[in-house]
């Protein structure tokens, strides 16, 4: 009985994970870790030298010496805001998602992203100062669209 009973349940839950699609299993929605400190966030992004490769729209960092200027913007105007669960996954798994636009100097030759994994080199409330500090520096903008007047026709 007890088997039977067991069967049923297994069954049950692997329909029931069948039915899910994988992109919802892994699903940033829900995802939340506590609210930072910003201005700890700018020390870290800081002191973890991500401002030699990146640079902050409004923002002024420090100057990078012998290094070439950094060449991804972050922040600015956006057409999506910029959730949190991105910008953690962004940070954590910098492949995960690769702008269109990123130059190739800026990925490997398979397409990975360049960016060090910092998951082993950073606290994870090191990680919730820096999204904290990223977040209001994107400004959601709504895009300009020009449409077309198509002239009427008229039917004799």
């Amino acid at each position: 009985m007890k088997t039977r009973l067991f069967l049923i349940v297994l069954s049950a839950a692997l329909v029931a994970l069948g039915a899910c699609e994988p992109e919802a299993r892994m699903s940033e929605k829900g995802f939340r870790l506590p609210d930072g400190d910003a201005d700890a966030g700018r020390a870290d992004f800081i002191a973890l030298n991500c401002h030699h490769c990146h640079t902050i729209a409004g923002q002024t960092l420090p100057e990078v010496i012998g290094d070439e200027q950094p060449y991804i913007m972050l922040g600015g105007e956006v057409t999506q805001v910029k959730t949190y669960g991105e910008l953690v996954t962004a940070i954590i798994n910098p492949s995960h998602k690769l702008a269109f636009s990123y130059a190739k100097s800026v990925t490997s030759d398979n397409g990975v992203s360049k960016m060090p994994i910092y998951n082993e080199h950073m606290t994870v409330q090191q990680l919730i100062d820096i999204v904290m500090f990223l977040q209001p520096t994107y400004d959601v903008v709504v895009p300009e669209y020009r449409y077309r007047a198509y002239p009427l026709r008229v039917t004799p």
